[in-house]
Parts: C-alpha cells; sequence; structure tokens
C-alpha cells in the first residue's frame, strides 16, 4: 500500500485526500438529470447540453474577468449541473441560474474584498434581470441545494493527487508535469456536461494519469498505479474516462471549438463603469489555451 512507503508529509496528504474521498459523492449531481440534458432536442423551452456548455464557458469567462481561482469555477460548475440536474430549467432562465451559482461560489471561496457587487456583477455579464432576480435564484438554489454548498470538487482533487505525484519527480521532470497545464484542462473538461457525469476524484485522476503518460513519466507508474488503488479506481473505469478527457482535450485544443469570450466582458466596461468598478476587478487575463510543457 502507498501509506508503507509514504513521508509524513504525503500521509499528510493521504488522510486529506482519503477525507475528500469519502465526502465525494454527497454534493453531485444527479446522473440521470444529466442524461436526460444530452438527450433533449433544442426545442427552445428545454434545457440542452448545447445551451449547459456555454453557459459554463461564459462561467470561465467570469471567472478570468474578475481573477478568482479554479476552486470558485470548480464549484459553480458544481452547483449549476446539481440545480440543472434536478430542476426543469428553462432556457431563458438559464444565465439567471449560472450567474447565481457563481456568485454562491465566490461568496464561499473568495475574499470578501474581491466579491463584486451584485450591480457590477449583473451589468458585467450583460444580462437584463434584476438584483431582486438573482438575490431570488440564489435562494431558490440554495433550498435545491439543501444548503449543501462545501461540496466536493474535481479542482481539489487535482490538487492533492498532483503533490503526491510532484514528490516522486526530480526537478528536471517536475517542470514537466506543470500544475497550470494540469488546471486549462480541467476548466476545459467542465465545459463538456459528459464529463460531469464523472466522479470528481475520477475526472481529476483521468486528467493526471493521462498527462503522465504524454510526457513519459515512468518513474510516477508505480505511484499512480497505487493511488488508482487507494483511490478505489478501477481500471476499466479510468479507461473510460480517460478517452473521454482525451476526446475533450483534443477537441478543445482544435480551431473550431468554441472558447470562452473574456474579451467580450472588456469590450462593455466604459470609462464610467470602471470608475465604479473596485480595481482589483482588472485582474484580467486571457484564456490561454492549455499551456504546452517544457520543452
Amino acid at each position: 500500500m502507498i501509506e508503507t512507503f509514504a513521508t509524513s508529509e504525503t500521509q499528510e496528504l493521504l488522510r486529506q485526500l482519503n477525507v475528500l474521498l469519502e465526502q465525494e459523492l454527497r454534493c453531485q449531481p444527479k446522473i440521470f438529470g444529466l442524461r436526460i440534458i444530452e438527450s433533449a432536442h433544442d426545442n427552445g423551452v428545454r434545457m440542452t447540453a448545447k445551451l449547459r456548455d456555454f453557459e459554463v464557458k461564459d462561467l470561465l469567462s467570469l471567472t478570468q474577468f474578475f481573477g478568482f481561482g479554479t476552486e470558485t469555477f470548480s464549484l459553480a460548475v458544481n452547483y449549476l449541473d446539481r440545480f440543472l440536474s434536478k430542476m426543469k430549467v428553462q432556457p431563458k432562465h438559464l444565465g439567471c441560474v449560472g450567474l447565481s451559482c457563481f456568485y454562491l461560489a465566490a461568496k464561499v471561496t473568495e475574499e470578501e474584498r474581491n466579491i463584486p457587487l451584485a450591480t457590477d456583477l449583473i451589468r458585467i455579464s450583460q444580462y437584463r434581470f434584476t438584483i431582486s432576480d438573482l438575490m431570488r435564484m440564489e435562494k431558490i438554489i440554495l433550498e435545491k441545494l439543501c444548503g449543501k454548498v462545501k461540496a466536493t470538487t474535481a479542482f481539489q482533487f487535482l490538487q492533492l493527487y498532483h503533490l503526491i505525484l510532484h514528490r516522486s519527480l526530480n526537478c528536471e521532470k517536475k517542470k514537466h508535469f506543470n500544475f497550470e497545464r494540469l488546471e486549462a484542462q480541467l476548466k476545459a473538461c467542465h465545459c463538456k456536461i459528459a464529463l460531469s457525469k464523472a466522479k470528481p476524484s475520477v475526472l481529476a485522476f483521468s486528467i493526471l494519469a493521462l498527462a503522465a503518460e504524454e510526457e513519459n513519466l515512468l518513474e510516477l507508474k508505480e505511484t499512480i498505479e497505487c493511488l488508482q488503488i487507494h483511490s478505489k479506481i478501477n481500471g476499466r473505469e479510468l479507461f473510460l474516462w480517460k478517452e473521454l478527457v482525451s476526446k475533450c482535450l483534443l477537441e478543445y485544443s482544435s480551431s473550431k471549438c468554441s472558447k470562452p469570450n473574456v474579451q467580450k466582458l472588456k469590450w462593455i466596461v466604459s470609462g464610467r463603469t470602471a470608475r465604479l468598478l473596485k480595481h482589483s476587478y482588472y485582474r484580467i487575463a486571457h484564456l490561454p489555451t492549455i499551456p504546452e510543457t517544457s520543452s
């Protein structure tokens, strides 16, 4: 077992991993509900996979615009998918639902001084609903999520798995196992509803295992196998999700794929609006293509 040979630091990481593994199924979307969305046809009144994916890309644009962390984005996607998999949401209400999920996630993970005012958030996102609409939707979402806002996310697993595996690499190889790249890959995966059906641990592990294979990091092979057993991920399940993740990342890197557009948010900030908004709102980073590894 991996614990037998682990250092005290790694044992602490494994303890944290055990906590996440024990909690992860408590706050996840209903698979049946996600499948209904995937099978729905676009008739203007039903939620579809395409609409959901576009909304998530908008949330990613907002995450980049406000300089929020990946954990905020990952948590917002968790709230959105849990709500959509439980409720029949009409497309015309999706923007309000998505923005409310984003606002709730920011309140949970970000420092209070960095959280935008509701008026600024609505203005920047270019929606036409009111603050009252946003507050009312927040209340509905919290009710349907049963107040469970401390959800376990794939980002948390990605961090822990990476920290554990990173310790097995020398300095030179560590450059090829870059967390920024893995983080960008997770963001891309969140933009596909099909990957929301994977358990957070499995999605994160699939991304890491693929990256290790692509970089031919043979020294990680044994540790990855031990972590897979420790996380109770069977080989067939891992193979399936690795294939889906690989396909998603290939599509995301293609020129035909629609990317989140941070630029469109920047255009609407007039000089007058800029003077009203907090300075911290301007930590705008262009949404990157997934970083290449060091040569």
